[in-house]
């Protein structure tokens, strides 16, 4: 499965053991970091030379690979690993811990055993004592680790511990934190009988574990171990092992195969590795927070750099230290998944907005996925807001890097439609009677085949209205040239390609109203299916932290019944305030869970809201930057225009039948010039072969009749000259 342990034919050094103190392996560290897997681990601690790596071989399915060693001297150093799929939760890993035996004379330092015994507790799920012979007063004296804890590790922070006001013992919550307790029993010989009654494994430890009454010294000194194994770990169970074969072949344990060693023992060997596979909870940290190989990597570093610089490790800040590496990492990999989807679309750019918004739509989702699987504690959701922050801006980019090559795109396709009407003009095709009327079939043709071009992206409408408009002035020019045409029909076909003009800025003003619609939508429902998501995550992480508040109430209240049972009022006191504080917590945590739920819907929906006013922001501005120079555009056609016009009139005044010079150098249509890019009015180019107004005689616009005598004179009608109507004279 994706994500899983690696194939590992041995263990690993995970911990070493040095003369500079606890040191992590990198290499190993690496291993875990590949792994996505929630873990189940499982540590197994106790004296040296007690077979604890014997035990682990067959957790791992293997006769060989922990050192077993035959001699009184230490095989296992430090902390060693072994990554194995589960054999009984898929998709889980199972990460086994051999620690280095405790007790050995070579090493001289109790506080270096003391410090691997924490880490063991710490770092499992399930914490597994090997020891050997049986559990009486002496075994349970070496296990004086277990009340060493109480200085070794604190649950809450300085700054934490100082806000509660109240010093109360932080042991009373380590129940909640703790891994389940398995006490291995090697080389068992007695009778399992408590006043004459076979007892189970279970009753037997639990009689081991009594405490007697009273306040003298030596009580205490005899209650405290025990007291502290009833008090941390939530569950607490016992096997006993018979020897594994022969005294005489002991030494050889390590090579012996599975049928050499003895049946009873291979029973009890089997019930033990069916108990941790099935009864093993998946590693968790405070806050019930599920713990993956890469976490649990951090966590290792973290506990063993907390040891070396001489502070004792601290639950809650190795979770948040944790949590920022992790949250920090979900969210490069969330973002990093939705920039290699969204680089494969960019590929077939232009597209249009639909297909952009749902592939973004589908990519936010998904790296919303992946930063929820992957994050943890994402206190006020400081890192899901940083991932959607970054999604939006990229989408903007995106959006933007679409238009334009969408507009460039569009605009190259049109002056390729368009080259063989820009060839007829420059050849004077249309300057001549019907050139009008030949140049609207071929242009409208040319509209057609590009309306048939699929892959236009989203400004197809909006490019054709800007070349429409931008070509316009082509179009009066030719009009107002063509004889065969009479005034009134030029006039009527000035209005109906303005009438044209408008209905397609109309039809692009509705792609662009529909697409942002569409692009809202799309939005709104990529941000309430993220919310989904974020409300199950939070739903997943308040049903494991109830089970794990429930966990230790139940452990608590099953203690209690206990003390009552054989008269241990004081204890039953103290452990009655315990039960309080437990249920005091769990109405506060909930309290506050639903004050958190409301407050995080209401600021998930204020980012949806700004998401989606940025997005529109984007694309409304990149609207009115264009709409500007289209504005640009358009008053410089028109002062062309004008300046056209005004030339037309000073021809057509020169071609008048009757009298005056005429004019020669008809302007040809051939030599207006083609609008490209987005000309400004200040550099409106000038017009070719068309005279100047100046240059035209006055003769030539308003030509005179010679005067005769006795008759009124008659003032003609030129062009836009004002005057009565025709036929009346003004005298």
């Amino acid at each position: 499965m994706s994500g899983g342990p690696p194939s590992m034919p041995a263990p690993v050094c995970l911990i070493e053991n040095t003369d500079r103190g606890l040191q992590t392996v990198g290499s190993a560290l690496e291993i875990l970091q590949g792994i996505q897997q929630p873990v189940v681990v499982v540590a197994v601690v106790g004296l040296y030379r007690t077979g604890k790596s014997y035990l682990m071989n067959r957790l791992a399915g293997q006769t060989s690979g922990f050192a077993l060693g035959s001699t009184i001297e230490s095989k296992t150093k430090g902390i060693w690993m072994w990554c194995v799929p589960h054999p009984s939760k898929p998709g889980h890993t199972l990460v086994l811990l051999d620690t280095e035996g405790l007790g050995d004379v070579d090493k001289g330092d109790s506080k270096n055993d003391a410090w691997i015994f924490c880490l063991g507790v710490l770092l499992s799920s399930t914490l597994v004592y090997n020891s050997r012979g049986t559990i009486d007063n002496q075994a349970v004296e070496k296990l004086h680790y277990v009340a060493e804890l109480t200085n070794q590790i604190r649950v809450k922070s300085e700054g934490a511990r100082d806000e509660d006001g109240e010093d109360i013992s932080e042991d009373c919550e380590f129940v909640r934190f703790f891994p389940g307790f398995v006490w291995a029993v090697r080389d068992f010989t007695l009778e399992r009988k408590i006043n004459g009654r076979d007892v189970s494994e279970d009753e037997y430890l639990d009689f081991s574990l009594q405490l007697k009454k009273g306040l003298a010294p030596k009580i205490v000194t005899y209650n405290l171990p025990r007291q502290c194994i009833r008090n941390f770990f939530p569950t607490r169970k016992c096997f006993t092992f018979p020897f594994p074969t022969s005294a005489k072949n002991m030494t050889q344990l390590d090579s012996m195969s599975e049928s050499q060693l003895c049946p009873d023992f291979r029973k009890v060997a089997d019930r033990f590795c069916t108990y941790v596979f099935t009864e093993s909870r998946v590693k968790t940290v405070q806050g019930g927070h599920k713990v993956t190989g890469s976490r649990f990597s951090h966590l290792v570093k973290i506990y063993v750099d907390t040891i070396n610089s001489g502070s004792v490790p601290c639950l809650e800040n190795a979770v948040v230290a944790m949590a920022e590496i992790e949250n920090q990492s979900a969210m490069n990999e969330g973002l990093h998944l939705y920039e290699q989807g969204m680089e494969q679309l960019k590929a077939e750019f232009p597209t249009d907005l639909e297909s952009l918004s749902a592939e973004h739509s589908r990519l936010s989702t998904m790296a919303t996925k992946e930063f929820l699987k992957r994050s943890f504690k994402d206190e006020g959701g400081k890192y899901m807001a940083q991932l959607a922050e970054k999604v939006a801006n990229l989408y903007e980019q995106l959006i933007t890097q679409n238009m334009d090559t969408s507009e460039k795109m569009c605009r190259k396709l049109l002056s390729d439609l368009y080259a063989n009407i820009a060839g007829n003009i420059k050849q004077g095709v249309y300057a001549k009677p019907g050139g009008y009327e030949a140049y609207c079939r071929e242009r409208d043709a040319m509209v057609a085949k590009y309306r048939q071009h699929r892959k236009k992206g989203m400004k197809g409408e909006e490019m054709l209205e800007e070349f429409l408009q931008e070509k316009n002035a082509e179009a009066n020019s030719i009009l107002m040239a063509d004889e065969k045409l009479t005034d009134a029909e030029k006039k009527m076909a000035e209005n109906a390609q303005q009438v044209a003009l408008l209905e397609q800025a109309n039809r692009a003003a509705v792609e662009s109203s529909r697409q942002l619609e569409s692009l809202v939508q799309e939005e709104r429902r990529s941000h309430e299916e993220n919310l989904r998501h974020l409300q199950e995550k939070r739903q997943e992480e308040i049903a494991v932290l109830a089970a794990e508040q429930q966990r230790a109430l139940e452990s608590k209240l099953a203690e209690q019944q206990q003390l009552l049972r054989r008269g241990f009022a004081d204890q039953e006191a103290e452990l009655r305030e315990q039960i309080a504080q437990l249920r005091e917590e769990k109405a506060q945590r909930e309290a506050e869970e639903a004050q958190l739920r409301a407050e995080n819907k209401k600021r998930t929906a204020q980012e949806a809201m700004q998401v989606l006013s940025s997005v529109a922001g984007i694309y409304f501005d990149y609207k009115q930057k264009k709409e500007e120079r289209r504005k640009a555009q358009v008053e410089a056609e028109r002062v062309k225009y004008a300046y056209k016009q005004q030339a037309a009139r000073a021809q057509q005044a020169a071609r008048d039948p009757r009298g005056g010079p005429k004019v020669t150098g008809q302007p040809e249509v051939a030599h207006v010039p083609k609008v490209t890019g987005q000309p400004e009015v200040a550099h409106v180019p000038k017009v070719t072969g068309v005279p100047k107004a100046a240059e035209v005689p006055k003769e030539a616009v308003v030509p005179r009749p010679k005067e005769v005598s006795g008759e009124p004179k008659v003032k003609e009608v030129s062009g836009t000259s004002k005057g009565p109507p025709p036929g009346q004279t003004e005298v």
